[in-house]
């Protein structure tokens, strides 16, 4: 029989956490149900609590933020009031005609187990309401020589640096657009690699356009100055209008070749060489949004290119009991994921008839409304450039899962008049393999649109975006949907966490 509760959070970063916690202490059941084996999310990777050091918090902004959060979402959980799973992702969610949401489970590390999880993981959980705050990952853009190895995302280089204190080269060049660039150099550091540059594809200037949007967050300027004071402690060169233009190796990366752009991201000056060993690549990030998808959310293309859920000032989404929080509704940080998942506790708690302070919930949408301003003029100051899929050549793999290229993507559309993404996929495999679009999606799209002389859409990011089941999962799951009496529904007589 399915495990029952009031709410059920996915997700457990800094939106997840704080909608857990609030709708907990208001009275709601909680389910919690987490992909990693600890909470934190990607923002507070940190190494396994089980070997905690006092250092743990170095690198980490809002660590006692984040420590109260646990403190209090492990205290609930010993009273009961939040179900905790740690490595369980959810692959299916379905809504029966009671308006019942049910999730389906599978395990996703080893760790569930020694975390309190069941030894599978497999498992099926039905909630009157559901908060997702599914986060999400480093939106990518190919380049010739980004298959070889050493190449990795900026968040693949910091996620080992926090939570496994392991730098993943020795001499390293940090290349993209975007404030994250700077904590995955600083990082890298401090463990003692060479940072042979920081490569910033924007100039800095971008913030004087939107000077009420940039004053919105004074707490960020406070974190760029540290940054800036840690990039001249180490002698971190940092060039500003310039891209990796070619990375260069035979049987891993040796070098990169990077040069001046202009504002658009068309070459403006000459090439020059760089010995490095690894290449940590970061765009900006990608709401992951399967779960609201699959549920037919309303979404939006957002100022960053991002496609994003649409929720309103309580943080509810287009379809009834769906909130969503956090970067799936607009990539801005985790100060705002917070602020987001904790007005979406209270708003739900409110709405089950539990109570919820009116004058936190105000607080808190000021709060958020300042946090959109600031995180759309970052988003306006470090834009992917408009002219990137000119730095491709034919041969340059876009998805490199089904090992599809760019000349493959440019013959579709010049020779079988595939104009859109859905197309593009459909006639040259981007997007079909294991990771289902999730790395070249975003360039897929990008290219369909720019072959056709025009602007990316939301329709042309949906069906990139989307994935059914979410995550890859046994058979023997999919074939025990067969075999459930009640999949979907539950039966009157129920009872429910904390009634």
């Amino acid at each position: 029989m399915p495990q029952v509760h009031d709410v059920a959070v996915v997700g457990a970063g800094p939106a997840g956490l704080a909608a857990a916690v609030e709708a907990a202490e208001a009275g709601l059941g909680v389910a919690l149900i987490d992909t990693a084996g600890q909470p934190g999310g990607q923002y507070w990777r940190h190494y396994d609590e089980t070997y905690a050091r006092p250092d743990d918090r170095v690198g980490h902004h809002g660590w006692p933020v984040f420590t109260g959060l646990r403190n209090r979402m492990h205290a609930l959980r010993a009273a009961g009031r939040i179900h905790y799973l740690p490595g369980h992702q959810v692959w299916l969610i379905t809504r029966g005609e009671s308006g019942d949401f049910t999730l389906r489970t599978t395990a996703a590390t080893s760790t569930a187990a020694a975390t309190g999880g069941s030894l599978d993981g497999a498992g099926t959980h039905v909630a009157r309401a559901l908060i997702l705050c599914p986060g999400g990952y480093d939106r990518q853009l190919p380049l010739p020589g980004w298959d070889l190895p050493g190449v990795m995302t900026a968040g693949g280089v910091q996620a080992l640096l926090k939570g496994h204190r392991t730098p993943a080269g020795r001499r390293a060049v940090v290349a993209g657009t975007g404030p994250f660039l700077l904590p995955v150099a600083t990082g890298l550091a401090r463990a003692g690699v060479r940072i042979a540059a920081v490569v910033e594809a924007n100039g800095t200037l971008g913030w004087l356009r939107d000077p009420v949007g940039a004053i919105s967050a004074p707490g960020k300027g406070v974190e760029a100055l540290q940054y800036a004071a840690l990039m001249a402690r180490h002698r971190i060169p940092y060039r500003t209008r310039t891209v990796i233009r070619e990375i260069l190796g035979t049987d891993r990366v040796e070098a990169v070749r990077i040069g001046r752009v202009d504002r658009d991201g068309r070459p403006a000056g000459p090439d020059e060489e760089m010995a490095v060993d690894l290449v940590a690549l970061g765009w900006g990030f990608t709401p992951s949004l399967e779960l609201p998808l699959m549920l037919g959310a309303e979404t939006a293309k957002d100022v960053d290119g991002s496609l994003v859920v649409v929720v309103d000032d309580h943080q509810r989404s287009s379809v009834e009991g769906l909130y969503v929080a956090g970067e799936a509704t607009g990539v801005g940080g985790a100060a705002l994921a917070v602020q987001e998942g904790r007005l979406g506790g209270l708003a739900l708690a409110a709405a089950l008839g539990r109570p919820a302070d009116p004058a936190v919930m105000r607080r808190l949408r000021s709060a958020i409304r300042r946090g959109r301003r600031f995180a759309a003029a970052m988003h306006r100051t470090y834009p992917v450039p408009r002219a990137w899929p000119e730095w491709l050549s034919e041969t340059t793999p876009v998805c490199r899962c089904e090992e599809v290229s760019y000349g493959d993507l440019c013959r579709a559309h010049d020779d079988l008049g595939a104009e859109d993404p859905r197309t593009l996929k459909m006639l040259a495999r981007p997007g079909m393999g294991w990771c289902q679009g999730r790395v070249c999606g975003f360039a897929t799209a990008g290219i369909a649109a720019c072959l056709s002389g025009r602007e990316t859409t939301s329709e042309d990011l949906r069906p990139l975006a989307t994935r059914s089941p979410a995550v890859p999962v046994p058979l023997g799951e999919l074939a025990a949907l067969a075999e459930d009496p009640t999949p979907v529904e539950a039966t009157e007589e129920r009872g429910r966490d904390g009634e």
